[in-house]
């Protein structure tokens, strides 16, 4: 490698190749936290429920992806609903069906479930 330009072309060929999709300002992101604390409380179930709701409703502008530690284990697994234009609203104690219930009544309806939201658990 001897220049920039050089690196960004590799950047540009490998991300092709993985078939990364481009973040869109448009788009609403769903976010799965999917460190250890997750994937221990039953993340991956939820991240492929998530998935696979947004596939089958055909919701084209919702982006479904996962991160690493969110910082509050305790309430893992958690999902994270970033929409343009308005505040993120983080999902606790996600299940499979809570998550399915997510897609329906927010990211088609456009109505929060307050009932797993953060600012909704008992501390």
């Amino acid at each position: 490698m001897k220049s920039l330009a050089e690196l960004k072309a590799i950047r540009e060929r490998m991300q092709s190749q993985v078939g990364m999709r481009a973040e869109d300002d448009s788009q609403t992101r769903v976010v799965v936290g999917m460190a250890t604390c997750g994937i221990a409380s039953g993340a991956r179930p939820v991240l492929k429920a998530l998935s696979d709701a947004v596939q089958e409703k055909k919701l084209s502008n919702v982006m479904v992806t996962q991160t690493g530690c969110i910082g509050l284990c305790k309430y893992e697994p958690i999902v994270e609903v970033m929409e343009p234009g308005k505040e993120k609203v983080t999902y606790v104690k996600m299940t499979p069906e809570k998550a399915l219930e997510v897609v329906e009544q927010h990211l088609i309806r456009g109505q929060v479930v307050t009932d797993y939201t953060l600012g909704n658990i008992k501390l």
